[in-house]
């Protein structure tokens, strides 16, 4: 089981004030290439794995982000740690 959750929303500018759901989905994308269990919600996307790695996977949503000409972007993040485990599925399943 992994040790952490993390909980991102990206905001990012966009060079000529336009729509930044183009931009979303390109970080989305890292998030689905990283191999992690993840799952997109309406206004963030929750990973799964441990820290260093997601902690890699945001560094790498801003790095394309940035590639992709966003001038700045900021980031709401959450995250939930514990040595034992956590997961997504753990915390959500009597809702469900």
């Amino acid at each position: 089981m992994a040790s952490t959750l993390l909980s991102i929303q990206v905001i990012p500018k966009t060079p000529n004030g336009e729509n930044s759901y183009p931009y979303v989905d390109r970080a989305i994308e890292v998030i689905q290439q990283s191999g992690l269990k993840y799952q997109v919600n309406a206004l963030d996307t929750t990973m799964e794995g441990e820290l260093e790695e997601l902690l890699e996977v945001v560094r790498k949503m801003h790095e394309v982000l940035v590639e992709a000409g966003s001038p700045s972007i900021i980031s709401q993040v959450k995250i939930a740690h514990s040595p034992d485990g956590f997961s997504m599925d753990t915390l959500t399943e009597k809702y469900r």
